[in-house]
């Protein structure tokens, strides 16, 4: 079977008068992975699940394959979901915790061992078919959960913060081993996280969601290059604002002693603005008469992260090789050089 597409087409949802979704507008194309990611509240767990049909919506529809499912139960849904707690049974083994939804769809005894083992294997746990929950970590019991949710061969994969109960070593495998299976397997999934890195490094598409609404949705590459709007900016990774002024005609700005071209000028003509730039374009070179003054180097391997501070006490990051940033200790004067390629100014 082909995978769908999976579309939300003006949902809402309220709670107690508060709006988790407010027509919300999204279209996961087929075999995609997307990942909705946004502050706590934004709504991205709710709409996943009212796409796994655990939720109902006050408006709208969700279309899976173009057809509405909004009156569809959810055990007729056919999707598999994974979630945050696991959820396994811990009176059943591995296998039987896979093999479970088989059951609930009437397949025979040896049917379902020859599929459990199938998607145990397929995870990496064909050793541990017979071991209970409390006998596995948290990742191999994550694990199962998955082979548990694939074994159905549902037509979407839903995956709600799946990996933010594990240590940062097991989350960082697991995501790439999911990431694996849902390109080789071609099924249409929905992944909700907070992780901004982990949204960036497996999906195809990142959907930022802000109050219940979209902000942007585009692949991980254009979300941190060409953010959206300035909350998009912020959210994703991290961003300096410095002070700076906009030309008459908004389509240039001044900022740290460089006019650079603006982006997201609006209907602005002139005046003093918030510039941002990212750390990786923003370069501090040693000057006795420089305006910035290093605070801290913060070696992070590869890569180290100078700390700055303008005169009027405006803190400035910037991310350099490790090997160049040996004179830029703390108490250094330094100039502030800016790549010269447009800023968004808000």
């Amino acid at each position: 079977m082909s995978a769908p597409s999976v579309e939300l087409v003006k949902l809402s949802r309220s709670f107690g008068g508060v709006a988790a979704l407010d027509g919300l507008d999204l279209t996961v194309e087929p075999g995609t992975l997307m990942c909705l990611l946004g502050p706590s509240g934004c709504g991205k767990t709710t709409a996943l699940r009212i796409i796994a049909g655990l939720e109902h919506s006050d408006g709208g529809e969700v279309r899976v394959g173009g057809q509405d499912v909004a009156r569809v139960p959810a055990n007729k849904r056919d999707m598999g979901m994974v979630f945050q707690s696991y959820s396994l049974f811990p009176n059943l083994d591995a296998r039987d915790n896979v093999a479970f939804g088989l059951r609930m769809r009437g397949w025979g005894a040896a049917k379902r061992r020859e599929r459990a083992g199938e998607l145990l294997e397929l995870v990496g746990l064909s050793a541990h078919a017979d071991k209970y929950t409390h006998q596995m970590s948290g990742g191999q019991q994550q694990r199962v959960a998955l082979a548990r949710a694939l074994a159905i061969e549902p037509r979407v994969l839903l995956l709600d913060e799946p990996l933010s109960a594990l240590d940062a070593v097991v989350r960082v495998q697991l995501r790439e081993e999911i990431r694996s299976l849902q390109t080789r397997l071609g099924i249409t999934t929905v992944f909700v996280t907070h992780d901004q890195e982990e949204a960036l490094s497996v999906a195809d598409q990142v959907a930022v969601m802000r109050a219940g609404r979209l902000e942007q949705c585009a692949a991980p590459a254009e979300v941190y290059a060409e953010p959206a709007t300035a909350f998009v900016a912020e959210f994703i990774g991290t961003m300096n604002r410095l002070p700076g002024t906009l030309s008459a005609d908004g389509q240039t700005v001044e900022v740290a002693g460089r006019r650079l071209v603006a982006r997201e000028a609006g209907s602005r003509s002139g005046g003093e603005v918030a510039v941002l730039i990212r750390p990786e374009a923003v370069r501090f070179e040693p000057a006795e008469d420089g305006a910035a003054t290093v605070r801290q180097a913060g070696f992070r391997g590869p890569i180290t992260r100078i700390t700055a501070v303008l005169e009027d006490g405006t803190e400035v990051l910037s991310d350099v090789p490790s090997a160049s940033a040996a004179d830029l200790v703390p108490g250094r004067r330094a100039a502030v050089v800016l790549e010269d390629a447009p800023v968004m100014v808000v």
